[in-house]
């Protein structure tokens, strides 16, 4: 094993944690990556799995990859979660969707 596979190997994960402040701004730790979004639909890939954030005016407030902070603004409706076995149908979707 070398160095950087050890690194990979004792990497804690991180945490996952989601707020929501009035519906108008949601925090959410543990982002790995964004992979889509536009004014109606966020597409995030958690630790915990894909995200869907649903809603009105959605604008990325923030985003800290080093930390895997990303806060969004705008009128929130909705939030889902993709199942495991729907990940990849999910991912492949949206990135045809967004190209």
């Amino acid at each position: 094993m070398n160095y950087y596979e050890k690194d990979s190997v004792t990497r804690v994960q991180q945490e996952h944690v989601v707020k929501i402040n009035n519906r108008k701004e949601l925090e959410i730790t543990g982002v790995k990556e964004v992979d889509s979004f536009d004014n109606e639909e966020f597409l995030l890939e958690t630790v915990l799995g894909y995200l869907i954030v649903r809603g009105q005016n959605l604008q990325l407030k923030n985003l800290d990859v080093g930390e895997g902070l990303v806060t969004i603004k705008g009128k929130i409706y909705e939030l889902s979660y993709v199942d495991e076995h729907q990940q990849e149908k999910a991912k492949g979707f949206f990135s045809k969707l967004f190209k």
